[in-house]
């Protein structure tokens, strides 16, 4: 009699470090997490937040709350980075190319991490979740970047 397999598979079990991740969000309106992986092996990980140093949203408040901007919208009013652009510049940090790599993500990037991620040499993007930016998704498909959606199984 054989045993069922209840191991995940790799882009489950990637999701859900990405999950995991996004728990260490400082943003007031949305966590999310990414884990940058090559060969099933992470090479960085991101979470939204301030950079390094400087003061959080969580501490200071968020000023697109104040002034009522919807997701997806004036980003550059925002004190974080998101995700995607701290695994970018982690990996960056320490040497490591992100040159055909997957990004595993907990919403679909926007369109300013859309055009890092091409230029970054991105291959493929694994997301558990939305976000209002058609715009990313145009970009990713004209690039040729394979996109897939999942669900995550976890309920963390």
């Amino acid at each position: 009699m054989k045993k069922k397999n209840s191991r995940p598979s790799w882009d489950e079990y990637f999701l859900e470090v990405a999950g995991l991740v996004a728990k260490r969000s400082t943003c007031l309106r949305r966590k999310v997490g990414t884990v940058l992986v090559k060969n099933k092996r992470i090479l960085a990980t991101g979470y939204n937040g301030a950079p390094s140093g400087l003061k959080h949203c969580i501490d200071t408040g968020c000023l697109r709350e104040k002034l009522k901007i919807p997701s997806g919208q004036r980003h550059e009013l925002c004190r974080g980075l998101h995700a995607e652009q701290n695994a970018l510049l982690q990996s960056a940090l320490y040497g490591v190319s992100a040159k055909g790599s997957t990004l595993y993500v907990t919403n679909q990037p926007c369109s300013i991490c859309s055009k890092m991620l091409i230029n970054a040499g991105i291959k493929e993007v694994v997301i558990s979740g939305g976000y209002p930016d058609k715009m990313a998704e145009e970009f990713l498909k004209e690039a040729g970047i394979r996109v897939k959606i999942k669900k995550s199984k976890s309920k963390s």
